[in-house]
């Protein structure tokens, strides 16, 4: 049976200890929720909560311990001579002993050796999955039956309750706050280890970027090249084109989706508009690809220009009606917010609707259509999938947008493609190059939040 199935089961008993517990605190009082301390519904919640913490807590150990346990004792019973195998080696042992016991691979190719592990393997899966069914269902009526017998008419549920809401809103929002730091220190020291190869200052202002290394001293290029400028410059081009793009069309959007646009073209026009931000960015890298960089190449060589077959100037057409939305939908929000009062007002004194937009609603609303520009810049600085269909993997250094270019993002994930070593400049580079874009967007972000708080309550 599978955990999935389990946890819908579980579900179930949290429904029926809601209207268990609900239910009780009703009949205890005769039907009359003023002989209570708190709403029905809060004692139904207070029954749940004893049902579904402790069988949850469960579920979590379970899944993240299981496959640390079953391997110990599939280990075990390994012969002497696999058991002592080097760690590598002894995993993928314990790899194919899965792959077979989930029919990925015949049995009858199986080593002899270890196919009565195999048997024993799915027998600990099997014993291991009905304890845990047997485990949950007990823990989850118990909880049930505990929380209902606990229920009076004086018997603070919603205090209860809102103190566990209150330490599980804690709990994730330390969970969110951790995630972000072991991110960063996750890029820190990796980068560290890079930097104690190459100098800081040759990786940040150099102007050659070629991480191979070679296999022998005597090889040429044994070094290599972690000159990251040409990255630098292809992703600042590549956003640039992106922007400008994006910028005029998506206020431009906003502004007649705020201003002009009735009720039933706003109803269609919005949500058609944000379409855009739900297309998988591997099919804008498809349509730069396919149709617009041969478009771009054919339309440049008519009138006696060099194109590359891979361009930034593609790739940065594409990722700028990508994030049309990001601008729009944004911008839209702000301008909306602007006080009515503002536009009554500029009409009184006998202002147009165009003037009344262009001095008045716009230089109100700039702060937010400030912060949603910075937002899409940092977000056409990430984006990895339509640079590398579109503008290629070639790190020049060049501001010409009909040249090939690359960007840090395409190169964080080409160096770490396959099985690596993380104890090479070349792989440990992708940590330096990600670290660098982290600060730059996170130093967007901070900038947009500052221009929004500083200036927000200004037409309030």
């Amino acid at each position: 049976m599978s955990l999935s199935l389990l946890f819908v089961v579980l579900l179930g008993l949290t429904v029926v200890g809601y209207y268990f517990g609900k239910s009780r605190s009703l009949a205890l009082t005769g039907g009359q929720i003023r002989g209570l301390h708190s709403l029905p519904m809060f004692y139904g919640w207070y029954v749940v909560l004893w049902c579904g913490l402790p069988t949850l807590l469960l579920f979590g150990a379970w899944i993240a311990l299981e496959d640390w346990v079953v391997r110990s004792m599939v280990v075990a019973e390994l012969p002497e001579a696999i058991r002592n195998l080097p760690a590598d080696r002894l995993g993928l042992v314990i790899t194919d002993i899965r792959n077979l016991a989930y029919g990925n691979i015949p049995l009858d190719k199986a080593d002899p050796a270890i196919r009565p592990v195999v048997d024993h393997y799915i027998s600990l899966r099997q014993t291991g999955n009905a304890a845990l069914w047997v485990m949950v269902l007990c823990l989850g009526i118990a909880g049930i039956l505990f929380g209902r017998s606990r229920i009076a008419p004086d018997f603070r549920a919603r205090n209860r309750v809102e103190n566990t809401a209150n330490v599980l809103l804690i709990i994730s929002s330390t969970i969110a706050v951790m995630t972000t730091i072991g991110i960063v220190l996750s890029l820190v020291f990796e980068a560290l280890r890079f930097f104690a190869s190459v100098n800081p200052f040759e990786f940040l202002f150099g102007l050659t970027w070629s991480p191979q290394m070679a296999i022998r001293a005597e090889q040429v290029g044994s070094s290599g090249a972690f000159g990251a400028v040409p990255l630098f410059a292809g992703t600042l081009l590549i956003a640039a084109i992106a922007m400008i793009v994006a910028v005029p069309v998506g206020l431009m959007a906003a502004v007649y989706m705020a201003e002009y646009a009735g009720p039933k073209v706003r109803a269609w026009a919005k949500p058609a508009l944000e379409v855009l931000a739900g297309i998988p960015t591997v099919v804008y890298g498809f349509f730069a690809a396919l149709t617009v960089a041969p478009f771009i190449r054919n339309a440049g060589e008519s009138i006696g220009l060099e194109v590359a077959s891979q361009s930034a100037l593609a790739a940065g057409l594409v990722m700028g009606i990508m994030i049309i939305p990001f601008v729009s939908s944004l911008s839209d929000d702000v301008i909306n917010a602007v006080p009515q009062s503002l536009r009554d007002g500029s009409y009184g004194l006998g202002a147009t609707q165009s003037e009344t937009i262009k001095r008045v609603i716009l230089p109100a609303a700039l702060p937010g259509i400030a912060a949603s520009v910075i937002l899409a810049f940092s977000r056409a600085l990430g984006e990895t999938m339509i640079v590398v269909m579109a503008a290629g993997l070639a790190a020049n250094l060049t501001a010409n947008p009909f040249s090939a270019v690359t960007t840090v993002t395409v190169h964080i994930a080409s160096l770490l493609v396959g099985d690596q070593e993380f104890d090479s400049p070349k792989t440990l580079a992708a940590f330096a190059l990600g670290l660098v874009l982290f600060v730059v967007t996170l130093s967007l972000n901070i900038v947009a939040l500052r221009i929004v708080k500083k200036y927000r309550e200004q037409y309030d």
